[in-house]
C-alpha cells in the first residue's frame, strides 16, 4: 500500500515538472517559482530528499537569474530523481554533481 501511495506521490510529481516543461516559455517567473515550492514541499513530505534539492537549488538559481534553457536541464534532472529509488542524503549530493556537471557550474 505505502509504495502505490509513493508511486501515485511520484507520478504527480513528475506530471507537474513535465507541465513546466511544456509552459516553458509562456509561464511566468513567479508561477514557476510557486510551482517549484509545492514540488518541494510535497517531495519533502514524502522523502524524497533528491527531488526537494534538486528544486531547492532550482528556486534559488531562478531567484538570482532566470536561466533560460538551463531551467529545462534542471526539470530533466528533476525528474530523473522524482524516478530514483535512492532518497539517501548520497543520492542527494550525486543529483546536485550531476546538475554541476550539466551546467557548467
Amino acid at each position: 500500500m505505502h509504495y502505490d501511495a509513493l508511486g501515485t506521490v511520484r507520478s504527480g510529481l513528475k506530471s507537474r515538472i513535465d507541465a513546466i516543461a511544456a509552459e516553458h516559455g509562456h509561464i511566468s517567473l513567479p508561477q514557476i517559482c510557486e510551482q517549484l515550492d509545492r514540488i518541494r514541499h510535497d517531495a519533502r513530505a514524502h522523502g524524497l530528499g533528491p527531488v526537494e534539492r534538486i528544486a531547492s537549488t532550482l528556486e534559488t538559481a531562478l531567484a538570482t537569474d532566470s536561466l533560460g534553457p538551463v531551467l529545462l536541464s534542471y526539470l530533466d534532472l528533476m525528474r530523473d530523481a522524482v524516478e530514483c529509488e535512492d532518497s539517501s542524503p548520497e543520492a542527494s549530493t550525486t543529483y546536485l554533481a550531476a546538475l554541476s556537471m550539466r551546467i557548467g557550474h
